[in-house]
């Protein structure tokens, strides 16, 4: 049995009149801010996604104004295209390095990289072993050209990866929960010095996922 209207979600509700619209598009700005505030979103969906339901509620008001007995409103109060927004400014991993302090071998590397970003990323870990203490923590940085750096370091490694376009607050947390299982899973075998063939690697479910 349908449930009745009132009771349906509001993106699922028929939209009767100019400022019912305008009330849903309000609402979803609303929801974007919360799941930004979340970390659902990256800067670059919530600016795209947010812009896209102004320029809505803009249109509609001013068709209202200039002909308050027109339908044309309801074209533009359409479901449109947030999905591609959110898919398109979503956060790609494109890197994966996992290392052991003090030893510059990776233990494990994945993805590619640009010239440009390789080299980027070479300095930065020439700066990183020129520390004269290693220090626990996370590091999420600009690039240029759209790339980000998170850098986690643990007890007895690091973990960098490579974004295009600047990760989510869920994408950080999840970088930095498989860097701590991987340092619980693997505790013996980097505190003894042994090979990267003995480890497991959850990191490797960052490229699964995406």
């Amino acid at each position: 049995m349908d449930n009745p209207p009132e009771n349906r979600p509001v993106e699922q509700r028929d939209t009767t009149t100019p400022a019912t619209a305008l009330q849903r598009l309000r609402q979803k700005r609303e929801q974007l801010t919360r799941d930004y505030a979340a970390g659902k979103l990256n800067a670059a969906q919530f600016n795209a996604m947010y812009r896209y339901y102004m320029e809505k509620s803009t249109i509609i008001e001013k068709m209202m104004q200039n002909n308050p007995e027109s339908e044309a409103w309801r074209s533009v109060a359409a479901p449109g295209a947030t999905a591609f927004l959110r898919e398109k400014f979503e956060s790609r991993l494109l890197y994966c390095v996992v290392l052991r302090r003090g030893d510059q071998t990776p233990l494990m590397a994945e993805g590619r990289l640009s010239q440009k970003a390789a080299y980027q990323l070479h300095e930065m870990l020439k700066k990183l072993w020129a520390l004269p203490a290693w220090r626990s923590g996370l590091v999420r940085k600009a690039m240029g050209d759209g790339l980000w750096m998170l850098l986690c370091m643990g007890e007895t490694s690091a973990t960098i990866t490579i974004f295009m376009l600047q990760p989510s607050t869920i994408q950080t947390n999840r970088v930095r929960d498989l860097h701590l299982d991987f340092e619980r899973a693997n505790q013996l075998l980097l505190l003894r010095n042994l090979p990267a063939s003995r480890m497991v690697f959850p990191q490797r479910a960052l490229f699964e996922q995406g």
